[in-house]
């Protein structure tokens, strides 16, 4: 009897594998819930801060210095995220991320000053850094174990959708809750804590793919034809984002001052449209070379920075015209950033991806924020909202157009035999 029991049979052997399948697949949507989730909590306070202000007296300047603070705490991650893989695992990295976007969540819930909002927006930068810079390349190695003969171009896409998507599903969530609950700068953080206890018994059960050696998590370890690539790409990154950033940082304000619409709810469907523009657009060019993705994404930004500057600048400011100008900022700051990283990545060995998609990410995070630190100080010296719309849509537009140049030129030499 016992024999029997240890003897394999046929439909065990193959129960073994599907097992193994069913969890590659469901820790692959473990992991993409919880880079969403992470990602949300990084522009949840947006249709906030003007509740902070009101209460706190914050001038402009603060609220800049606070978004600094956020930033700092990305970035910082991000250049750090390829150490802490060789340690903990990309799984690891991943759990850490949730449980310190936890932390920040329930401290930005207990802690409503300035020096709790400070050191929370600080923790938040920190966890996604973490999640940004591990979970792209977690998710194309789920998808290879679970097919090995599969590409890994839908994983990415999914990841770079994630990354863009979250970022407007915080803003909508935030601006909805602020306009309809009695307590709006605490349920909406509290509402995240629940989700992340949710995220990590996901991330618990997702199977851990390797981390990789010290050497391929260095800056030099990819391709001669990526390394080509990523300077401009990265430019490119940044620049693009630098739309985003520059509508982001001023939608708030526009829309109450300049359009006198100052509901807490608009300003988060404001920038969900902007984020979801980008997911659409992502999905939307799915079967298109990433370069002409590219293509595609920097004249829908153009357009759109052109009607932005348009719409705050009528005699009678438009509001429809603004949205407009936001959802094809959106798409086209989406389109960009799958290009470049599909061009970048493709170009890549596996073990050099968690470095370079650290390197763009870290570009997507300084783009955002060199608008909305720019601006504030702007506004700050008495600059009014359309004047600072038209300066850095003018700096914007230039970088993007000049970004695409450089990356077109890249292109030509990576594609030169070596």
């Amino acid at each position: 009897m016992s024999a029997q029991r240890l003897s394999p049979t046929p439909s065990d052997a193959r129960a073994v594998p599907a097992a193994l399948l069913r969890g590659q697949r469901s820790g692959f949507w473990a992991v993409a819930f919880a880079f969403l989730i992470v990602m949300a909590v990084a522009t949840l306070p947006s249709p906030l801060y003007g509740l902070y202000r009101t209460r706190d007296h914050l001038s402009a300047f603060t609220v800049t210095v606070v978004f600094a603070i956020f930033a700092g705490g990305t970035i910082g991650a991000l250049f750090s995220v390829r150490f802490i893989v060789v340690r903990v695992g990309r799984r690891g990295a991943m759990l850490g991320a949730v449980a310190t976007m936890m932390a920040s969540a329930g401290l930005l819930a207990a802690w409503k000053a300035l020096p709790g909002l400070l050191i929370g927006r600080l923790i938040t930068g920190v966890a996604v850094g973490l999640a940004a810079g591990t979970a792209i390349t977690y998710l194309i190695e789920l998808r290879v174990r679970a097919n090995p003969s599969a590409s890994p171009g839908r994983a990415r896409n999914i990841g770079t959708a994630v990354t863009v998507g979250g970022l407007g599903v915080g803003p909508l969530i935030g601006g909805c809750l602020a306009e309809w609950v009695n307590d709006p700068l605490t349920v909406p953080y509290l509402l995240f804590v629940a989700l992340g206890a949710v995220a990590l018994v996901g991330l618990a059960t997702a199977p851990e793919t390797g981390a990789p050696s010290p050497q391929g998590s260095s800056r030099a370890g990819g391709s001669s034809r990526s390394i080509r690539l990523l300077a401009p790409g990265a430019l490119a990154t940044l620049t693009s984002f630098s739309a985003n950033g520059l509508f982001a940082g001023l939608s708030g304000l526009i829309l109450a001052t300049t359009l006198h619409h100052p509901s807490h709810a608009l300003s988060g469907v404001a920038l969900f449209l902007v984020f979801a523009s980008g997911v659409a657009s992502q999905l939307a060019t799915n079967g298109l070379p990433a370069s002409r993705v590219f293509v595609l994404g920097t004249i829908s930004m153009l357009i759109g920075l052109a009607l932005l500057v348009t719409a705050v600048r009528l005699s009678t400011p438009s509001l429809a015209l603004f949205l407009i100008s936001g959802g094809l900022i959106g798409a086209g700051t989406g389109a960009v950033f799958k290009g470049t990283t599909g061009l970048v990545l493709e170009a890549s060995a596996p073990e050099s991806r968690l470095a370079l998609t650290s390197d763009l990410l870290i570009a997507l995070y300084v783009g955002l924020s060199i608008p909305v630190i720019g601006a504030g100080v702007a506004l700050d010296q008495g600059a009014s909202a359309p004047d600072t719309v038209l300066g850095f849509a003018i700096f914007v537009g230039l970088g993007v157009a000049g970004a695409g140049a450089l990356l077109g030129h890249g292109l030509k030499r990576a594609q030169r035999p070596a």
